[in-house]
C-alpha cells in the first residue's frame, strides 16, 4: 500500500494541479533553471574547435547532474516521511507536465489570428521556435496545431513514460534532455555541431513516447483507420519522432502539416504530412484539444496501471 501511495498519488495530484493551474508565472520553474544552465555552457563552449565533443560533454554532464540532484531530493524526502515524499513528488510531477499551458496558448493563437495577422504572429511566436514574421493566417494555425501535437508527446506522454520507468529522477532527466534539444538541437550553422549529441539523445528518449502518443491519439479519435495514415506519413517527417503525433493529429483533422520553416534566418524544408490543404478553423482547434485531453487521460491510466502492476510484482518477489 505504501508503494502504491508513493507512486500513484503524485501522478494524480501533479496532473490535477497541471489541469487547474498550468504553469503559473509566479512560481520558480525547474525547467527555467535547466535553460539557464544550458545557456551558461552554450555561451562559453559553443565556439572554436571540437564543438561536437564540447556539446556532447555538456549534454551528458547536465543530464547526469540532474539525475543525481533529483535522486537525492527523492531519496531524502522518502527517508523523511511518506507524506513529505508524496508532496515533493507531486510538486515536481506538476512542474514537469506541460499539457494545460500549451493548450491555453494554442487557444490564444486562434483567437489572436482571428483579430489580426500581426497579433497572430506575435502570439504563435510564444510557442514555436521558427521565424513567425512572415507566416500567413493558415501557417500560424498550422504551426500552433503542429506544436500542440508535439507537446502532447514531449510535455505529457514522455514525462509520464519516464516517471513510469525510473521515477522522479528519470522524469527530471527527460525534461533536461528535452530542454537541451529545444535550445541547441537545431540543424543550423550555430547549433548543428554543438547540439548534435543532445538532439540524438532526445531522439532516443522520445522514440517510444512519440509512437505511444500517436497510438493514444488514434484511440482518442475512435477511428482505427488512422493507424494506416500514421504508418504512411509518420516517417515522412525529418524527425524520427515528431512525425508520429503530428501525423495522428493531421489524420484526425484531415489536414496537411509540414512544409518550409525558417529557423534563425535559415529555411528548413520539412516534408508534408497529409494532402488536404483545407483551411484550419477554431472548430479544428477544439477537436485537437479534445483529442489531446482524452489521450492524456489514457496515458495517466496506463502509467498508473503499469506502474502499480510492476511494483506489485517486485513486492511479491
Amino acid at each position: 500500500m505504501t508503494l502504491a501511495l508513493l507512486y500513484i498519488l503524485p501522478i494524480l495530484i501533479g496532473w490535477s494541479l497541471d489541469l487547474i493551474l498550468g504553469d503559473p508565472t509566479f512560481l520558480p520553474h525547474p525547467v527555467v533553471w535547466f535553460g539557464k544552465a544550458i545557456a551558461f555552457f552554450e555561451k562559453r563552449l559553443n565556439k572554436g574547435n571540437n564543438r561536437v565533443l564540447k556539446g556532447a560533454l555538456t549534454a551528458v554532464f547536465l543530464i547526469a547532474i540532474t539525475i543525481c540532484i533529483f535522486f537525492a531530493i527523492d531519496y531524502f524526502s522518502v527517508k523523511l516521511h511518506i507524506i513529505c515524499a508524496i508532496i515533493v513528488r507531486s510538486i515536481f510531477v506538476f512542474f514537469f507536465l506541460a499539457g494545460t499551458t500549451l493548450i491555453r496558448e494554442v487557444r490564444e493563437v486562434f483567437k489572436a489570428v482571428d483579430r489580426s495577422l500581426e497579433e497572430g504572429r506575435c502570439q504563435v511566436a510564444r510557442i514555436v521556435g521558427r521565424d513567425t514574421s512572415k507566416l500567413s493566417a493558415q501557417e500560424i494555425r498550422t504551426a500552433a496545431l503542429e506544436t500542440l501535437a508535439e507537446n502532447l508527446s514531449d510535455g505529457v506522454v514522455a514525462p509520464l513514460f519516464w516517471y513510469l520507468i525510473g521515477g522522479l529522477p528519470a522524469m527530471a532527466a527527460y525534461k533536461m534532455v528535452n530542454t537541451l534539444d529545444s535550445m541547441i538541437g537545431y540543424k543550423t550553422a550555430r547549433y548543428k555541431d554543438f547540439g548534435m549529441v543532445a538532439a540524438k539523445i532526445d531522439d532516443a528518449a522520445n522514440w517510444i513516447p512519440a509512437r505511444l502518443t500517436a497510438f493514444l491519439m488514434v484511440l482518442a479519435t475512435g477511428e482505427m483507420r488512422l493507424f494506416r495514415f500514421v504508418a504512411t506519413y509518420a516517417r515522412c517527417h525529418a524527425s524520427p519522432n515528431s512525425g508520429y503525433p503530428e501525423s495522428a493529429l493531421a489524420g484526425a483533422l484531415d489536414c496537411r502539416f509540414g512544409g518550409p520553416h525558417t529557423y534563425f534566418g535559415e529555411v528548413i524544408e520539412k516534408p508534408y504530412i497529409g494532402e488536404n490543404e483545407k483551411e484550419l478553423t477554431t472548430v479544428d482547434m477544439q477537436k485537437a484539444v479534445r483529442i489531446n485531453r482524452l489521450a492524456e487521460v489514457y496515458m495517466i491510466c496506463l502509467t498508473i496501471a503499469a506502474g502499480y502492476a510492476a511494483r506489485y510484482v517486485i513486492f511479491m518477489l
